[in-house]
């Protein structure tokens, strides 16, 4: 019995998000109300446990030009360091069930502004549960002209001791390189914010993960 050869197939040409990837992700930015829930930039109710906190910044491309309708998404721990996942084991932290731990915005049409609403993540176990990662929050982003998703990590200035431990940041040699990922605090009447930049390429492009 003979096989018969395939025919060669080309590959697929690779295609980036958008140009309107807002209006099928974030449609109430872009002015449609399409979805029964929308999702949103804000992680807390009133019950939820932890210090708030807001996150924002900018994106910038490789020179240095504000970038404009990107999607941005973020997810974290809780308060306890806990994530609301079957995958996370930590028994002994506690669940927060007013904690969505997950959000998605755009950034701002004009401003280019990107912000979350959300709580100041505690301490999660690393891999195999040993050396504990410090705070963090997790970004990925979408944009036309990004083939694939972007993903990086967000950690707290405010953090220093828990940073200089971190597995993750250790495995980047260059300290210069670490400070891409670490969010300045300012407190502003009424809020505490943390700034966190993002450099798509250039000479100060934040770190991205391959995962």
């Amino acid at each position: 019995m003979t096989i018969p050869s395939l025919p060669y197939l080309k590959e697929t040409p690779s295609q980036t998000a958008g140009p309107y990837v807002h209006i099928g992700l974030i449609p109430h930015q872009a002015g449609f109300d399409i979805f029964e829930n929308n999702f949103s930039n804000v992680l807390v109710t009133p019950a939820t446990k932890g210090e708030r906190i807001t996150i924002e910044g900018r994106i910038f491309d490789g020179t240095g030009a504000i970038a404009r309708d990107i999607l941005v998404e973020i997810w974290q721990a809780n308060a306890a360091g806990r994530y609301d996942h079957p995958a996370d084991r930590q028994e002994n932290k506690p669940l927060d069930p007013a904690f969505r731990g997950w959000g998605r915005t755009c950034t701002d049409f004009d401003s280019g502004l990107y912000r979350f609403e959300t709580i100041k993540p505690g301490p999660v176990a690393g891999r195999h549960g040993h050396r504990p990662m410090a705070p963090h929050v997790s970004f990925w982003l979408a944009a036309r002209g990004i083939n694939i998703g972007l993903a990086t990590r967000m950690y707290f200035s405010d953090e220093a001791q828990a940073n200089a431990a971190d597995p993750v940041l250790n495995i980047i040699e260059q300290p210069a390189r670490r400070e891409t990922l670490i969010a300045r605090r300012e407190e502003r009447p009424g809020e505490v914010v943390y700034v966190f930049d993002i450099h798509l390429q250039g000479e100060r492009e934040t770190v991205f993960f391959d995962i």
